[in-house]
């Protein structure tokens, strides 16, 4: 039975998928001190404290700024294990049961990272994660503000390493960085069989434009952030009709617009988008999936119902067999019977 107050149990409970999660974006300031130190490498702050205070930004490119300096303390395997089985195991907290991992590898080469330390590490990290139920996955992103020739390259050199990775993705600084700048590497990516997604960062310059070639053009499956979609009902209707997912992250939409983008959310959820919640860099955010469950559930005052259906869509727009789908969305049933 569906509680009248939502509590924190609730929300820890309720089984749910995360699809919008930037693994270098859980770098806590604890564990990117204590890399600091391992590896020898001088970042500037001497404590937790210190660090914290650099989690401080108003736009996405001043966020940004912060994110990409942080990953040089990532060095060795064990140091791209270390970060995902930490937040792996906070998933598991917060009740999610499967995830699909964003990870940067141009973050990495460019500052002289071959591609077997990363993608090995966070590929060991999802397979030692199957021993608490936690079923993992990477999706491979192409850095927007880097060329579609270089996305290409990355693409080439993934190959060895195809059976790890789930999908391709698009993220990073969206400005003069259109999806349409992509179809090379997106379509030969398609090509080889990955699944497909984009960011549609929220209030971007040209946002219905970017999204428009995402959806029609691309033809990606997913679409990231994505709620300034509302502006334009031809396009939900459009994404209805396709039954394609929008992965919302309502504390980051706060920290880089000052707006949790709530009512959009709603709005989108309630016309029968399969809009999903999300935590996207929780290190830097201020919170993880459960903590973006209940944020949005406290300013915009939803009903536990809400929160099932935004568990439910999780589960129906992942990227998993019917048969897992169907699983898990009993498992949400069960469990609203007995809480």
């Amino acid at each position: 039975m569906l509680p009248k107050k939502i509590t924190r149990e609730f929300i820890n409970g309720l089984p749910k998928a995360e699809l919008h999660l930037h693994l270098e974006g859980t770098l806590e300031p604890e564990l990117k001190l204590e890399l600091a130190k391992k590896n020898g490498i001088d970042i500037g702050q001497t404590t937790i404290e210190d660090v914290r205070k650099t989690y401080e930004y108003d736009s996405l490119a001043s966020f940004l700024n912060v994110y990409y300096p942080g990953m040089a303390v990532l060095q060795t395997e064990d140091d791209f294990y270390q970060l995902a089985m930490a937040y792996l195991k906070h998933a598991k907290k917060d009740g999610v049961k499967h995830v699909e991992m964003f990870f940067d590898p141009q973050a990495h080469l460019t500052r002289g990272i071959p591609f077997d330390v990363f993608i090995n590490g966070y590929y060991r990290a999802c397979i030692d994660a199957r021993a608490f139920n936690v079923d993992a996955h990477l999706i491979m992103c192409f850095l927007r503000d880097m060329s579609a020739n270089y996305a290409n390259e990355v693409l080439n050199m993934a190959k060895p390493y195809r059976n790890m990775i789930l999908g391709v993705g698009l993220d990073s600084d969206e400005h003069h960085n259109p999806p349409l700048k992509f179809i090379s590497p997106f379509s030969n990516a398609i090509s080889s069989g990955y699944h497909t997604t984009m960011h549609a960062d929220i209030d971007q310059v040209d946002s219905i434009d970017h999204i428009k070639q995402a959806l029609e053009i691309i033809n990606v499956e997913r679409l990231d952030h994505g709620t300034n979609i509302v502006e334009n009902q031809d396009l939900v209707d459009w994404v209805n009709q396709r039954n394609l997912g929008l992965t919302s992250c309502p504390l980051s939409n706060g920290f880089v617009t000052n707006d949790m983008k709530g009512k959009e959310i709603v709005e989108l959820m309630e016309q029968g988008v399969k809009v999903s919640i999300n935590s996207d860099d929780p290190a830097y955010f201020g919170g993880y999936i459960a903590d973006n469950y209940e944020a949005i559930a406290k300013k915009y005052d939803l009903t536990a119902q809400q929160l099932v259906i935004f568990a439910r869509n999780s589960f129906e727009t992942s990227w998993i067999s019917d048969f897992q789908k169907n699983t898990y969305l009993r498992a949400i049933d069960d469990f609203v019977k007995a809480f």
